[in-house]
């Protein structure tokens, strides 16, 4: 499967360790039923459209930009770009290693649990898969969740990049493909309530329905590679976010992808500028 997201410490040895420095539960204790955000219409907030411009894609720690970049996506717990069209990281179908204690604390039945009563995780990442099986929990998620999305957009961020739309196919078969659907449906119109657009985050095989859905664009990693750009582009027209991590993979990117969708070569550990092991390079 296509690397996912790079906020969160993997256990797999084939996946490297990511920096978790700016990943932290700053907002997961809200209050569940805490007041929603007013719609745009209400509050002058109006829903912004991913800019057809370079983008960085800066989840393992926050840096000025390159040059000519003005599209970042960071962390929900960092702050935006000052000036930047700004895209907020939310983990939106599972929960982060370091937040596990708290659902157990606060929202026990919201996390998957096998007919053994074991949690189901992730083992990639080492993160439990959030119970959105039936439609009482789908709402109840969609609160919480969608206290993270006020956040971001309280903080000023313009977009989401919503993660984890195909954790069904990490369910032992205990979750699918319309469960999943109608959790984005419900997260979609919350972050436009919020006034913010909202990215379908790889799951290339639900472009078309997540299109209909309403999300605004997506995110794919690794499209060039696994050969699911085109499924992505097909959907969302040039509003994809192409992330590559291999050489190779960014040369077959912008052969085909460059001049019509935005691309960016990083390294898999998301090393922030300036530090060792960062790589950074565009079309």
């Amino acid at each position: 499967m296509p690397f996912r997201s790079a906020t969160r410490t993997p256990v797999a040895p084939l996946l490297l360790a990511l920096s978790l420095a700016l990943s932290g539960c700053a907002e997961s204790g809200a209050p569940e039923g805490a007041p929603a955000t007013k719609s745009p219409a209400d509050s002058g907030r109006q829903v912004r459209q991913l800019p057809d411009q370079p983008f960085d894609y800066q989840l393992g720690g926050a840096y000025p930009p390159p040059e000519g970049v003005r599209t970042v996506v960071r962390d929900r717990t960092a702050a935006p770009e000052p000036g930047a069209y700004n895209i907020c990281y939310v983990n939106a179908y599972q929960t982060q290693p370091d937040e596990v204690g708290w659902w157990r604390k606060n929202h026990p039945d919201l996390l998957l649990r096998d007919a053994d009563g074991d949690l189901v995780v992730d083992e990639d990442w080492q993160e439990p898969l959030l119970d959105i099986s039936t439609a009482g929990h789908r709402e109840r998620l969609a609160r919480i969740v969608g206290g993270w999305f006020d956040g971001c957009a309280k903080k000023g961020f313009d977009g989401l990049d919503s993660d984890n739309l195909d954790s069904y196919l990490r369910s032992d078969g205990l979750l699918d493909r319309k469960q999943a659907s109608a959790f984005a449906e419900l997260l979609v119109a919350r972050a436009h309530r919020a006034g913010l657009a909202i990215g379908q985050k790889n799951a290339a095989d639900m472009a078309p329905v997540g299109h209909r859905l309403g999300f605004d664009f997506a995110i794919a990693e690794e499209c060039a590679r696994y050969e699911e750009c085109a499924a992505y582009a097909d959907a969302y027209d040039d509003k994809v976010l192409v992330i590559e991590y291999r050489g190779a993979d960014l040369t077959a990117a912008c052969r085909e992808w460059g001049e019509r969708l935005p691309i960016v070569l990083r390294d898999r550990d998301l090393v922030p500028a300036g530090r060792s092991g960062h790589v950074n390079e565009r079309c």
